[in-house]
Formats: structure tokens, sequence, C-alpha cells
């Protein structure tokens, strides 16, 4: 049994505030470790301001290369190749790299044996240290795959540090949407945190991607992000959660101080004001909650009385 709670702050859609509100919890967790799985476009690091322990190369899946020595320009490989990977360029073939699939098949039947099939460098992933401690991150090469692998690698290596530093939460910021990272992000996790935004798509999106973690049994808790700017949809959550045995944690209304904070490089739990309180108390809340009572549950009470 791990001696550390492990949550994935989730969104059913991009731009709903969901790393704003990670890098917020990250500043008020002790120890903690931080993950940022949002592999594809990450930008946890804007806040935290990591500096590189190690860093490791990343090879996810195989690309196809010519050689040009072995090459009769038999021209099979550019017939056969069904993405269109194969061009023709003076009178020899290359492949296309963003093109190529991966899937093996010129390799495999190229008939002067002239087709390698290396694995690719898909981008890299690091342990850095910043001022709220450990942060595991990586950065995708552009057009690369393979993000879902990439996640399990940065979480396994999370778990690794949170247990080895002796830490309370392992705090990752998933990816967006319901996609392969998404699923590979919450993956064991102790509890989801979804950031929703109150609006009819945020409320479908949501919907969605509280059926994924309803698939892995996963409990999931939600925060109304900018919620002031429509109250009704902001309700429509409350019910949401009441009916379906979410944990709702509360509300955080639309305030310039998270942009602000974020053109400082700081999280707005560095800065003292009224959404700084709010979120410390939905913070405290998080802690409070107790997943193995929500895991399943759909009515009753969902938090834990406040020490």
């Amino acid at each position: 049994m791990r001696g550390f709670r492990e949550i994935v702050v989730i969104s059913g859609k991009g731009g709903t505030g969901k790393t704003s509100v990670c890098a917020a919890f990250a500043a008020l967790a002790r120890k903690a470790v931080v993950c940022d799985l949002d592999v594809d476009v990450p930008d946890l690091h804007i806040v935290l301001s990591p500096t590189p322990r190690e860093t490791h190369d990343f090879l996810g899946g195989n690309k196809a290369v010519i050689d040009q020595q072995a090459c009769v320009q038999c021209g099979q490989c550019r017939e056969l190749c069904r993405f269109g990977a194969v061009l023709e360029r003076d009178g020899s073939f290359e492949v296309d790299t963003l093109a190529c699939e991966g899937c093996g098949v010129c390799q495999t039947l190229c008939p002067q044996q002239a087709i390698a099939f290396p694995e690719a460098l898909c981008g890299t992933w690091s342990v850095s240290a910043t001022r709220f401690g450990t942060l595991v991150h990586a950065q995708l090469v552009p057009g690369q795959e393979n993000s879902g692998k990439l996640v399990q690698v940065l979480k396994t290596r999370a778990r690794e540090e949170a247990e080895k530093e002796g830490a309370s939460i392992l705090l990752c910021d998933g990816s967006p949407g319901i996609g392969c990272p998404v699923i590979a992000s919450l993956s064991g996790a102790s509890l989801a945190c979804a950031v929703v935004e109150p609006t009819l798509s945020g409320l479908h999106d949501f919907q969605r991607v509280a059926g994924v973690c309803r698939q892995f049994r996963i409990p999931v808790a939600v925060i109304v992000n900018r919620a002031d700017l429509n109250p009704e949809a902001a309700g429509e959550f409350r019910k949401l959660c009441s009916r379906e045995g979410h944990a709702f944690l509360g509300e955080i209304p639309f305030d310039p101080a998270f942009p602000q904070a974020c053109v400082q490089g700081l999280a707005v739990t560095e800065r003292d004001g009224p959404c700084q309180r709010r979120i410390r108390q939905i913070w405290d809340r998080l802690l409070a909650l107790d997943p193995a009572a929500l895991r399943g549950q759909r009515q009753g009470p969902l938090l834990k009385p406040l020490s």
C-alpha cells in the first residue's frame, strides 16, 4: 500500500483553469511531489520555474529510414505505404517522418531489406527541483505520438520520488479531455479533482470525463472556476454532484489575480487576497475527503469533518 495520496487534477476540456488551480495547490501542499502529465502542451513549469536534476530521452514508437546505399529505387515502399509517407525526390526515395505511422510494412516487404526501423525520439522528460518541491515533467516533440506511454513513464517515476521523499501527496496536472493521456493519467489515482467552467459545454464535457473516472472506479471532486460568470450553470454542477455522488468542493469567482500571478510566474496562492483564501478553503476540503467513502457512492456524506 502506498504511503501517499495520488490526486489528479483534470478537466473535461481545455481552458478551464486546471493548471492554474493545480499550481495554486502545489504552493499550498506540504511534503508533496508534483507531476505535469499534460505532456502534449505542458505549462506547469512556467509557474514552477524548475531546475532540472536529470533529463532523459523518451523513445516511443518506430519510424522507417531508407538506406540510400542499399536502395535500388524500385518504388515498392511508396506503393505499399497507405499513409503516403514515402516521397520520391530526384530519383530516390525518402520517408517523411511526420507522415510515417510506424506500421513497418515497408521494412517487412522491402525486397532489398534497405529500410531500417529504429525507435524514434519523441521527446524528453525530467526530474526537477522547484520552490514547491520535486517536479516530474516532460515535453513531446511537436507532432509525435505515444503521449499515453510517456504519461505512464512520468507517473512511475513520480511515484518513486514520492516514496523516496516520504511525500504525503502526489499532485498531478492531467490532460484535458477524455483521450489516451487522460486515461493514463487517471490510472491508479486515489482521487480525480475536476476543474470545470459554468457553461453548458463545460457541463457536457465534465459528464464525459466523470464517466471515464466511473469506469475505473476513481472518485471525483468538483471545483467550478469563474463560477460568478454563470451562477445558474454553477448551480447545475451542484445538483449533478449531489445526484451522482461526486464531492462538490466549492466555487472560485472570476478574479484578475489569476492572470496577473501567471504573468509574474507565480501561483495565485503565493499572493494574498480573497481568491487565495477561497482556494485555501477548497484545498482544505480536498484534503479532508475520504476517497474510499466516495468510491462507488451515490448518496450520503461526502466529506469527513475538518479537524
